[in-house]
């Protein structure tokens, strides 16, 4: 049962009011028996204006009159006719203004670090749209020669728990359908660096390459 818009205003009202017991006060907002006793008794809410909840919808008068008489019954909440507020449909994630330059690059970091990735649950990571992602994908984007892979978590666009759960949904998905994943794409490894020759005068030892005679 929801509790009323300002309890204890409401209980200082109900407990002035009407005859119902501190049990059934104490249900209907959310309050204790005793904190409840000690309004009645002047001690708990002292200064508080008390609301009432008839004129205000949250209860009948009806249900008062109901529950006065009878001390083992429970105040029931009005039925509202006030429109509710309409959920908000799952969609993009909100993205800060001064974070939303990072997305072609977190993109980019998903589309070569987690191939397995569909671009719909990119879209959802991110907070973009699949046309964004095609264009990065492609390499169309209008900024794309100033596109480097970053990781989105490192630049705030998503948090690690949603990260990995995509990815392991992606990835169980996949395996279901028989689906060969393709390998991450690896930065190239830089070749090793030669050890120094022994001889202090090796040209080697100057960056210059070793003669043949």
């Amino acid at each position: 049962m929801s509790l009323p818009l300002m309890p204890k205003a409401t209980a200082v009202w109900l407990v002035d009011n009407t005859g119902l017991t501190f049990e059934q006060v104490a249900e209907f907002c959310g309050l204790h028996p005793l904190e409840v006793q000690g309004i009645a008794d002047g001690e708990v809410a002292v200064g508080i204006q008390g609301m009432d909840p008839v004129t205000s919808g949250e209860l009948t008068r009806e249900e008062i009159v109901r529950c006065e008489g009878d001390s083992t019954a429970r105040l029931a909440t009005a039925k509202s006719n006030l429109p509710q507020p309409s959920k908000r449909t799952k969609g993009p994630r909100y993205t800060p203004v001064a974070k939303r330059q990072d997305k072609p690059d977190g993109i980019s970091w998903l589309v070569r670090h987690h191939p397995e990735l569909k671009d719909s649950q990119i879209a959802r990571l991110i907070g973009t749209t699949k046309t964004t992602i095609q264009a990065v994908r492609e390499r169309t984007h209008w900024n794309s020669p100033n596109i480097r892979p970053r990781d989105p978590v490192l630049l705030g666009l998503c948090s690690q728990i949603d990260l990995n759960a995509a990815v392991e949904k992606a990835r169980r998905a996949a395996e279901k359908a028989g689906i060969t994943l393709p390998k991450p794409e690896v930065e190239h490894e830089q070749a090793p660096a030669r050890e120094p020759s022994d001889n202090p005068f090796s040209l080697e030892n100057f960056g210059l390459p070793k003669s043949n005679h």
